[in-house]
């Protein structure tokens, strides 16, 4: 049963700023557009850890016609896909490789990522929106992803085990009776938001969109939380929820969805870490049409107001969105390299820090 509070007015609003955010942009360089070791068109990119090894994970992942080696000369017209996709990052944002290519000639294509289960009736259609991957161990990593039916919508919430198999970052198990564990109707989509190992503790962190039976705008741009600890992330009764400031962390799963339980509202998908620069946490995300930050002394917040970073140009007034990060490439914080999502094309910037 969801309950949204009775009377709004008699209770706290926990997702206004709240502190101040120390974020200052000395300067931001547009470095271009992301390139593969295939010929695709794509939407995330959402970065992450496995084994050490930093991989973007992708949405929609459109093939471009066989032959195409530049995705801007890519003509009109359906040329395949899969519903998302997974690459390894390099020592250069503008660079990734597929690590899983099928036998098209003469460009190879990226294979899909988390397979689909026909026993759980998803089939090459269903889609798995992924948000990053969190590292558990050594050798295993957490992707939090949200299973879409399209015509019967969003179903569920869900973990899946990750490791390298020869190199190779490989699903090895999807968790849930239909693979997947939060009921996407009644319950927070966790994970879809954003993804987060914590470097400060033993903490995985997921952020989710409202119950998709709130229909209302307002209640349904409000974002909840869940946790656990890396050590138990296979074993669903071990995470705990956000309560509201007041009540904190709770076992019992979250129920009451409104103002109080919530931590941000209308942020859209984005990433976080800790910046050893500000030694803060930074949420990166849009705001409307702005790369922002905003920033909070815990995972949990309070969240401070948004510092805006840059603003990407549409391409062909297309929609811009999901910022994926890359602090590896700067372990001091003084800077950080942002890709995002821009009409199905990946540009990134590199914003510097006063």
């Amino acid at each position: 049963m969801i309950s949204t509070s009775a009377n709004e007015d008699d209770i706290p609003d926990n997702t206004q700023p709240q502190g101040f955010n120390p974020v200052k942009i000395a300067q931001v360089d547009y470095l271009g557009e992301q390139h593969t070791n295939s010929c695709t068109h794509r939407d995330l990119g959402f970065v992450g850890q496995v084994a050490g090894r930093w991989f973007a994970i992708y949405g929609d992942t459109l093939w471009c016609k066989p032959g195409v080696t530049d995705s801007s000369q890519d003509p009109e017209g359906f040329h395949g896909m899969v519903r998302d996709s997974i690459a390894e990052c390099t020592d250069n944002a503008l660079r990734v490789n597929f690590t899983q290519l099928n036998e098209d000639t003469p460009v190879a294509h990226p294979k899909q990522f988390v397979p689909y289960n026909e026993a759980w009736g998803e089939s090459i259609t269903t889609g798995f929106g992924g948000t990053s991957l969190c590292p558990v161990d050594e050798e295993n990593s957490l992707l939090f992803f949200l299973v879409n039916q399209n015509s019967e919508g969003l179903v569920g919430a869900g973990v899946a085990q990750v490791q390298l198999r020869d190199g190779i970052p490989t699903v090895v198990k999807r968790y849930g009776d239909n693979g997947w564990w939060w009921n996407a109707n009644s319950e927070a989509r966790y994970g879809d938001v954003a993804a987060y190992r914590d470097e400060n503790s033993e903490f995985i962190y997921g952020w989710g969109g409202a119950p998709t039976n709130i229909k209302d705008f307002v209640p349904g741009q409000y974002v909840y939380q869940v946790r656990v600890m890396a050590s138990a992330a296979w074993d669903k009764s071990q995470y705990e929820y956000w309560w509201g400031r007041s009540a904190g962390w709770k076992n019992a799963p979250l129920t009451t969805f409104n103002k109080e339980t919530a931590v941000m509202w209308g942020v859209g998908q984005g990433s976080t870490y800790y910046s050893p620069y500000y030694k803060c946490y930074f949420y990166v995300h849009f705001n409307n049409a702005d790369i922002s930050i905003r920033t909070a002394p815990t995972p949990e917040g309070p969240w401070a107001a948004d510092v805006k970073v840059y603003t990407p140009t549409p391409i062909q007034g297309g929609f811009t969105y999901s910022p994926g990060i890359h602090p590896y490439l700067d372990p001091t914080g003084r800077s950080l390299t942002i890709n995002y999502t821009n009409n199905n094309h990946i540009q990134v910037i590199k914003a510097t820090f006063e």
